[in-house]
């Protein structure tokens, strides 16, 4: 891709050109926050139980005392040696963010179907301290759609991000995000679910290479990520050395 050279007067009537096209976007994306926080909710009336560093959770000890809950549903089977690639470059970045959610009465926590010591292995490695939970041996994974038996991909199709997907193009582990509420009573209320490309505002560095000239310079979706203890080390020297 070349793009134009042009004279600054020109840049800047291109420029005012797609501001327009990005305050129509920010509208739009204000319009569609505030048709999510409208949605319906389902009671969640099904007990469910987590493996966690400390022992067994509930779904209502995730909270961890606050009303609101996010769940991320992070890619690592049961069988697997490492966590999925694209979910550890979400993970990345979630730490500096927890002060800000949890003082904003919201708790975020990575649950996986693989075992909580296989999870704390990974999070040693990654250098994480969200919280993370396993949901080995619960249906929570398969009851919100991101986990799927072998009886589910020998099928004819499965149902993923609110659709029936071909079971060959699915996985035995695909990526979400869920959103609960907790009331003054105890009850909890399933609020908002995310999948596929859905969660990808969450992953700050994508938004940043957005506005980098090459934009994301991939040739399928996130191809170029890697965990980040799998990058060449970068080159000596810095860009404020003098």
């Amino acid at each position: 891709m070349e793009n134009d050279i042009v004279s600054r007067e020109e840049w800047l009537q291109a420029r005012r050109a797609l501001l327009s096209r990005e305050k129509q976007e920010t509208r739009l994306r204000d319009e569609n926050r505030a048709a999510r926080r409208s949605l319906p909710w389902v009671r969640v009336d099904k007990q469910y139980l987590f493996e966690t560093a400390d022992g067994n959770a509930s779904l209502d000890d995730l909270f961890a005392g606050r009303s609101q809950l996010i769940v991320y549903h992070f890619m690592f089977g049961p069988d697997w040696d490492a966590g999925c690639t694209g979910c550890s470059f979400l993970c990345d970045h979630v730490d500096g963010t927890l002060p800000h959610l949890n003082n904003h009465d919201v708790t975020f926590v990575a649950v996986s179907r693989a075992p909580v010591d296989k999870l704390n292995a990974y999070k040693r490695r990654m250098g994480w301290h969200f919280p993370w939970v396993s949901s080995h041996g619960s249906d929570f994974n398969f009851d919100f759609q991101v986990s799927f038996s072998h009886d589910d991909l020998a099928g004819s199709e499965v149902f993923y991000n609110f659709t029936n997907l071909p079971a060959n193009a699915a996985f035995d582990e695909l990526p979400g995000l869920s959103a609960f509420y907790r009331n003054p009573e105890g009850e909890i209320f399933h609020t908002y679910s995310s999948y596929a490309r859905g969660p990808e505002e969450l992953i700050g560095t994508l938004m940043i290479l957005d506005r980098a000239p090459l934009g994301r310079n991939e040739s399928a979706t996130m191809n170029f990520v890697k965990r980040h203890d799998e990058y060449e080390a970068p080159a000596t020297g810095s860009c404020c050395s003098h």
